[in-house]
C-alpha cells in the first residue's frame, strides 16, 4: 500500500467507515511508516478537540433561505439543448419501463383506499361548509378596517430575504417588502429600529441589486444627515456593502454613507483606505480619495496615498493623489 491510498483510508478508518480487511492491510502499513501514522493520530487528536465543542444548530430559517437561493439559481441556468433533452428523456422512460408494474399495483392500491377516503372526507366537509354559511349569515357584520390585521416588523431571523424598499414622497415612511415563506410588507419610520434591521438585512443579503441599492442608500442618506448609524450596526453593514458588494452603485452609496465618520472612527478609515486600494471602479477610488481629505494628515492614509500615486492603474487616480500629497511635502 502507497501512502496516497493510506491517507484516503485513514480518514475512512477515523470515522468507522473502513472495512475490516481494508483495516487490517491499513495497520500492517502504518507500521512501517511513521508520516502515515503521525498523521493518523494528528486527525484523531483533531477529532478528540471538535468533540468537546458543542455542536450549534442552525435556525429553522436556513432551509427556506437557501431553498429559496437554489430556485434562483436553477432560475438562472441556459435551457438544455434538444439532444440533451433527447437523452435525458430515453433516460427517464427506461426507468419508468422498469418500474412499471410495481408501480401499477402501488397505484391500484393507493386508488381504492384514497376512493373511500376521499367520498367519507367530501361529506365531511360539505357538511362543514354549510354549518359555516349559517354562522356567517347570522353573525353581526364588521368594517374591514376593524379586522384588518395590524403589520409589524417580523425578527430579523425569521426573513428569508428582501424583495423591496420603497420610500414615501415627502414623508420619512419607508415600506419594505420581504419573504418569510410566503411575501409580506411591513411599513414604519427610518427611526424604527425594527424597519433598520430590515435595511441592514437587505442590503446583505437580498438577491436584487436595486433592492440592495435602495437599501443602502436609505442608510447611506440617513448617516449623511446626522442620524444615529452607531447603535444598531448601520456603520457596520456600510463597510460590508463597500467590501464585498459586487454592485458599484451599492459600494458607492456605501462609501458615501461612511464619509461623516472617517476622521472619527479608524475601522471607517480602513475600509475606506481598503476601497481606495482595492475597489475596481475608478470612481470609487478617486471618491475615496477625497472622502480622505480631513484624514490625510494620518500616516497610514499618506502611505496608502503615496502607493497609490506611484503605482495606480489609473492615471487620473494617481494625479489626484499627488495633488493631495502636494500639500503634506514633510513625506515627498
Amino acid at each position: 500500500m502507497n501512502c496516497e491510498l493510506a491517507h484516503e483510508r485513514i480518514v475512512l478508518a477515523a470515522y468507522g467507515e473502513l472495512p475490516d480487511e481494508q483495516i487490517h492491510e491499513l495497520d500492517r502499513h502504518l507500521t512501517h511508516c511513521n508520516a502515515c501514522c503521525e498523521e493518523r493520530d494528528q486527525l484523531i487528536a483533531l477529532r478528540t478537540l471538535a468533540a468537546l465543542h458543542p455542536t450549534v444548530e442552525p435556525s429553522a430559517n436556513l432551509v427556506a433561505r437557501s431553498r429559496l437561493r437554489l430556485e434562483e439559481a436553477l432560475d438562472a441556468l441556459p435551457p438544455r439543448r434538444w439532444y440533451e433533452r433527447w437523452s435525458l428523456g430515453i433516460v427517464n422512460n427506461f426507468a419508468r419501463l422498469q418500474a412499471a408494474p410495481v408501480a401499477a399495483a402501488l397505484l391500484l392500491a393507493v386508488g381504492v383506499g384514497a376512493g373511500s377516503l376521499g367520498g367519507f372526507e367530501y361529506a365531511q366537509a360539505r357538511a362543514a361548509q354549510a354549518a359555516s354559511r349559517a354562522q356567517l349569515a347570522e353573525a353581526p357584520r364588521v368594517s374591514a378596517s376593524a379586522t384588518a390585521p395590524r403589520l409589524t416588523a417580523p425578527a430579523p431571523d425569521s426573513v428569508t430575504s428582501i424583495s423591496g424598499v420603497v420610500r414615501q414622497p415627502n414623508s420619512n415612511l419607508v415600506e419594505v417588502s420581504y419573504n418569510a415563506v410566503v411575501p409580506q410588507h411591513v411599513q414604519g419610520s427610518l427611526d424604527d429600529p425594527q424597519i433598520r434591521q430590515l435595511l441592514m438585512l437587505a442590503s446583505e443579503e437580498a438577491p436584487s441589486a436595486g433592492v440592495r441599492d435602495d437599501s443602502v442608500g436609505l442608510l447611506a442618506a440617513e448617516c449623511r444627515a446626522g442620524g444615529n448609524c452607531q447603535a444598531d450596526g448601520v456603520r457596520d453593514a456600510l463597510m460590508v456593502a463597500l467590501r464585498y458588494d459586487r454592485n458599484d452603485s451599492v459600494r458607492e452609496k456605501a462609501l458615501q454613507g461612511l464619509e461623516p465618520f472617517v476622521a472619527q472612527d479608524l475601522r471607517v478609515r480602513d475600509a475606506v483606505l481598503e476601497a481606495l486600494l482595492n475597489d475596481p471602479a475608478p470612481r470609487i477610488r478617486t471618491e475615496a480619495i477625497n472622502i480622505l481629505e480631513p484624514v490625510e494628515a494620518d500616516t497610514s492614509v499618506r502611505q496608502v496615498l503615496y502607493s497609490v500615486a506611484n503605482s495606480d492603474r489609473n492615471p487620473q487616480i494617481r494625479t489626484v493623489s499627488r495633488q493631495v500629497l502636494s500639500r503634506a511635502p514633510e513625506i515627498q
